[in-house]
């Protein structure tokens, strides 16, 4: 009577265990996934400034190289405003093509995250069956019962 007390103790003190490191597993993503939305928002905020600096950076060297070749001051003026508007134009581009090849990256880390998520709930019910085991009171059929409709059996 006592060893039965003495093993439904211990169960359930790896019962709780096991909850508490899931309950920690989940603490740890939900902070990982906190930081990783404060630094895509940093990356946003640098990003919002490539078309300005884009347009900027043509700009000047535009207005150089015309300032050296002699040109006249309204051609100047012109040429500059349809540079300017050009290379305005290219950043957006650059940025919204970077926008895009970011939210493909986080689709995919989001992909990888069910994934792993399923491989733990596979990890957890090892545990679970290996517990059962030890204890003696697992049977074939509460086993066959614990896989999900995409798991294979492979022999």
């Amino acid at each position: 009577m006592e060893k039965e007390n003495q093993n439904k103790d211990s169960e359930k003190k790896e019962e709780e265990k096991f909850i508490t490191d899931i309950a920690e597993l989940e603490r740890e993503k939900e902070r990982e996934r906190e930081l990783e939305r404060k630094r895509a928002a940093v990356r946003a905020k640098k990003r919002k400034l490539i078309p300005p600096f884009v347009m900027l950076l043509a700009g000047a060297i535009t207005s150089i190289t015309m300032f050296a070749l002699h040109y006249k001051s309204k051609d100047m003026l012109v040429i500059l405003l349809w540079v300017l508007i050009a290379f305005f134009i290219a950043g957006e581009v650059l940025k919204w093509m970077l926008d895009r090849f970011e939210a493909q990256v986080e689709k995919a880390r989001m992909e990888e995250g069910e994934v792993y998520e399923k491989d733990s709930d596979g990890v957890h019910t090892a545990v679970k069956t290996d517990d059962a085991e030890r204890t003696g009171k697992a049977d074939q059929s509460s086993q066959a019962g614990d896989l999900t409709d995409d798991e294979e059996l492979i022999f």
